[in-house]
């Protein structure tokens, strides 16, 4: 496909680096010539300098022959203006980072008005992730499949868990509830595990199975799920915002610390169920003030990620259950994840991902049938969903016939509304999705799974 990425920064250079890997034409546009010759040089893509809301700028661009037009600017305002001119244009598809909870309001009414595809809100959808985390507090990150209904989660092995030296094969035999783990991270390395994995204490490991299957399965092995009572988020943003709004629904208490008085009047007056605490969430004394040791979750969402990270460390055995620590760099994770924080969130990445899955399920008419994408470990794994379409041609197939690419394993089969996990004689029937876990990225259709290579 043909796309034009509108905005250089941190979400337009994962995006730019992603899709140009998977042989698209993209071309970025930016106001900061500098930054366009950077991004254009080291992702080998075109580079245009120039206002994206502006049709020469686009036309300079090649609008006219483009897919996809993705605008993720600083600015709303920019973003929507650029893909009205794109509509007008061209007749492409359109994406736009929109932020401000006011337009977040009306996204069902600007998407239909102004003809847009997507509309993106990262620090919504990073509070989305986090909600979910403080829900099932023992996981340290969960995507969802089939519209919720099917759960990858992934978890540390605790010591002296019965897990440790259990290998794959007698994991149904030990623990017969319908899970599989799919991937597996010790130390440096990552990898699609088979049944002769032995689990370690200490070993990353994401799971697939059904929501209910995961919490038996988590109390089975001696891991606490219980949904925390109350969180105390540290920083008053747009994520706290949107956060906090969540969890009040979920019933969760929430207090929140949070310099700026003006904000706290913002906030006090946005959320009259939180409560509100005026004062610098760095300071030892406030938060032994606020009772943080009785707090079960904590939220460090500064816009200083070296606060968060000092934050996060010291509330670690502080609070009884959850330590979420919102990152805005992404450079240095070998470095961050050497700390041993408890659960990480990027907005950044969370927006370039939910764009990047929404790209390829563009692409249906063009064979494509990608339906969820998730990057995991650090964007070394990547997890799809699959729809199996009523003519394709690998349903009716069983997978032990099917010669399937190394480093892949069909991790779940869900199916009107149950999870099943696949065995060899197990097939695809029209109407299915299919989980896929691999270390290849850039899997457009379900067919890539299969390894064409003769012999």
């Amino acid at each position: 496909m043909q796309i034009i990425i509108v905005g250089c920064g941190k979400v337009g250079r994962a995006l730019a680096a992603q899709l140009s890997g998977e042989d698209n034409n993209v071309t970025v546009v930016d106001t900061n010539g500098d930054v366009v010759k950077t991004v254009a040089n080291y992702y080998d893509v075109m580079g245009v300098t120039g206002n994206g809301a502006s049709y020469s700028v686009l036309a300079e661009a090649d609008i006219e022959h483009t897919d996809v037009l993705i605008a993720v600017t600083h600015n709303d305002e920019v973003n929507l203006l650029c893909c009205v001119v794109a509509r007008k244009a061209a007749n492409c598809h359109t994406i736009a980072r929109v932020r401000n909870p006011v337009y977040s309001e009306e996204r069902a009414f600007l998407r239909k008005e102004l003809g847009l595809s997507m509309i993106i809100n990262p620090e919504y959808a990073a509070a989305q992730e986090i909600a979910r985390l403080l829900r099932f507090p023992s996981a340290i990150e969960i995507d969802s499949f089939s519209k919720g209904r099917i759960e990858m989660l992934r978890f540390r092995v605790p010591a002296a868990s019965m897990l440790d030296g259990l290998a794959l094969r007698e994991l149904p035999q030990k623990l017969p509830m319908d899970v599989l783990i799919c991937a597996a991270e010790r130390g440096e390395e990552v990898l699609i595990p088979d049944g002769n994995f032995v689990i370690r204490s200490g070993d990353l490991l994401s799971m697939i199975a059904i929501p209910g299957n995961a919490a038996a399965f988590f109390k089975k092995v001696g891991i606490s799920t219980n949904q925390v009572k109350n969180t105390m988020i540290i920083g008053g943003g747009e994520i706290t915002y949107y956060l906090s709004k969540l969890l009040l629904n979920m019933g969760i208490r929430v207090k929140i610390i949070e310099k700026r008085r003006e904000r706290c009047e913002e906030l006090s007056d946005l959320l009259p169920k939180a409560t509100i605490i005026c004062g610098d969430g760095s300071d030892r004394e406030l938060l032994r003030e606020e009772h943080l040791e009785q707090m079960d979750s904590l939220v460090a969402g500064t816009d200083m990620d070296e606060e968060n990270i000092i934050l996060s460390l010291y509330a670690r055995d502080r609070v009884r259950a959850k330590v979420v620590t919102k990152l805005n760099h992404l450079d240095f994770n070998d470095v961050i994840h050497s700390l041993d924080l408890d659960s990480l969130i990027y907005p950044k990445n969370i927006a370039a991902e939910y764009i990047l899955q929404y790209v390829r399920a563009i692409g249906n008419s063009m064979g494509s049938n990608v339906e969820t994408l998730y990057k995991l470990m650090d964007g070394r794994v990547e997890a799809l969903e699959f729809l199996v379409h009523k003519n394709s041609d690998l349903a009716g197939i069983r997978l032990q016939d099917m010669r399937l690419k190394r480093n892949l394993l069909i991790a779940g089969i869900g199916r009107k509304g149950r999870l099943i996990i696949p065995g060899g004689q197990d097939e695809f029937l029209p109407g299915d999705s299919v989980i896929v876990v691999t270390t290849d990225s850039g899997f457009q259709d379900i067919h890539d799974i299969l390894d064409t290579r003769e012999g």
